[in-house]
């Protein structure tokens, strides 16, 4: 069984939507009850590059991935239920080949 959160309580929701290239991919920021930010989106099919300040997990709710770190060789797939971790003051790939990514970022301190 996955340990990914499917319901957040007593959050605080920022309504202002995180757009990226073009609005393929899109989250909206939330504050939990102990200060703790994460974002929830989707990433529709395509390729993208980001770079991380903040050590980053991605949770994925639906969908699949191929991810490449930033000074790694070699991708990594993710399913649905899965997570990967990303360090801070990098970067990483990542490929959604088709259908919705559903995912949670936490940022970790």
């Amino acid at each position: 069984m996955s340990s990914i959160p499917t319901r957040f309580t007593n959050v605080t929701v920022l309504a202002k939507a995180n757009t990226y290239f073009d609005g393929s991919v899109v989250s909206h920021t939330i504050i939990l009850a102990d200060g703790t930010k994460k974002t929830l989106g989707l990433i529709h099919p395509g390729s993208y590059h980001f770079n991380t300040i903040a050590a980053e997990r991605m949770e994925l709710i639906t969908g699949s991935v191929r991810v490449t770190l930033d000074g790694q060789a070699g991708t990594r797939d993710h399913a649905a239920g899965t997570h990967f971790d990303i360090p801070a003051n990098s970067g990483f790939t990542i490929e959604v080949s088709t259908g919705l990514l559903e995912f949670i970022c936490s940022y970790i301190p």
